[in-house]
């Protein structure tokens, strides 16, 4: 195994600017931060205004939701398998490990990646693709995850986070690498919220998005170190690599996720500190590129990751949306969309300046279909078409 070391030069630049007081001067100042409603969730002496938002992510009503959400393995009953809750504490301690490095601020960076997945629909990416063909049929708008997790945040719940915060996490595509991430000042809410109503239009605007801080920067390329070696060694327990010489090379950052993890992340403190940007070395740049794209081929479409997907969770979507769809406009409020999700809305201490009720009917579905995690989107569904064919787990013993 391989495992990269920061240069001697950077180490006993880093060990001389701490020694005396000269640390880079680069993490956001969280007295700067701005949020919707400035007279509340004013920082304190012992919670900042970044430790307040990561308190409100971690005590949300979604948050907990993250256990039973497929990362990429729908179809496995296996607890080795990650889900998404594992991935989104990996992100934050991989982005925290560089940003301590990097003299960031942390407390922004933990808020950023624990509520970067929020708005993740149920089965992962194939949900969320399933998704936004109904939702975008239904009334022209797209739904996107990372979008949807300031919805979650700021819209579904008004937590009053921080810009800095939702800025961070609507921009944190983890599908769209850079080899130099460059901060990209946001100056109020209403720009923001131009941002987001632009995406809901036009899924193309999702990938002009880029964070307003650096802090936003680590995590946005720590989604992708935090996936890339870990979703192979998923892939091997689910028994989907073949040759695991040929399989789990890639090239200079490293062939094991300990050693993916390591490597791109001295690359990137050691061409990123003190500096107005994140960024990596060309070399390894090219090479997380590559890996990436062989984690495409190798795993998430191949037969047996992505038909299952199409042809059973697809039409599970379609029926369920349309029952929704059907017990909404009847206002059935027996139905489990106003007993699970509306009625919980409504009580909840933070008020909405308009009734969640009066939303656009395909909205209140869409977030409901989001929120759900995977045991209970097909527990619904079974709820509601006893008849239907459900999904076939693999089992441990299988």
């Amino acid at each position: 195994m391989k495992y990269d070391s920061l240069s001697r030069s950077l180490v006993e630049r880093m060990e001389y600017d701490k020694m005396t007081g000269r640390t880079p001067k680069v993490a956001f100042d969280e007295r700067q931060a701005i949020r919707r409603n400035m007279d509340k969730d004013r920082p304190n002496a012992f919670r900042g205004a970044f430790v307040r938002d990561v308190d409100k992510i971690l005590h949300s009503a979604y948050y907990s939701r993250f256990a039973d959400k497929t990362q990429v393995f729908s179809f496995y009953k296996n607890d080795d398998i990650s889900r998404r809750a594992l991935h989104v504490q990996l992100v934050s301690r991989i982005a925290r490990t560089i940003g301590a490095a990097l003299c960031l601020n942390l407390d922004l960076i933990e808020a950023i990646a624990l509520g970067h997945d929020m708005g993740h629909t149920p089965f992962g990416h194939a949900g969320e693709k399933y998704l936004d063909e109904i939702y975008f049929e239904k009334c022209g708008r797209h739904f996107s995850h990372n979008i949807h997790s300031a919805r979650v945040l700021d819209g579904i719940y008004p937590y009053n986070l921080t810009l800095q915060t939702l800025s961070g996490i609507v921009s944190h595509n983890g599908e769209m690498e850079c080899e130099v991430y460059r901060p990209r000042p946001l100056a109020s809410f209403e720009e923001f919220d131009r941002q987001i109503e632009g995406c809901y239009l036009d899924m193309e605007n999702n990938k002009h998005l880029m964070p307003s801080t650096l802090e936003g920067c680590v995590v946005r390329i720590c989604d992708i170190i935090a996936y890339l070696g870990k979703d192979r060694q998923d892939a091997k327990k689910a028994g989907l690599l073949g040759n695991e010489e040929e399989v789990f090379d890639m090239g200079v950052i490293g062939r094991y996720n300990a050693e993916i993890i390591n490597n791109l992340s001295v690359n990137i403190i050691e061409h990123s500190y003190s500096k107005p940007y994140i960024k990596m070395s060309p070399e390894y740049f090219q090479a997380l590129k590559w890996a990436k794209r062989s984690n495409y081929e190798k795993i998430y479409l191949t037969p047996e990751v992505a038909e299952p997907q199409r042809e059973v969770i697809r039409p599970m979507f379609i029926r369920l949306y349309d029952r929704l769809e059907k017990d909404l406009l009847e206002k059935n409020r027996s139905s489990p969309i106003y007993k699970h999700h509306i009625e919980p809305i409504s009580q909840s201490p933070y008020k909405r300046e308009t009734p969640y009720e009066e939303e656009n009917i395909h909205t209140v579905i869409t977030d409901y279909m989001a929120s759900m995690t995977d045991d209970y989107f097909v527990d619904l569904h079974e709820y509601f078409f006893p008849e239907e064919k459900g999904i076939d787990y693999k089992g441990y013993f299988q």
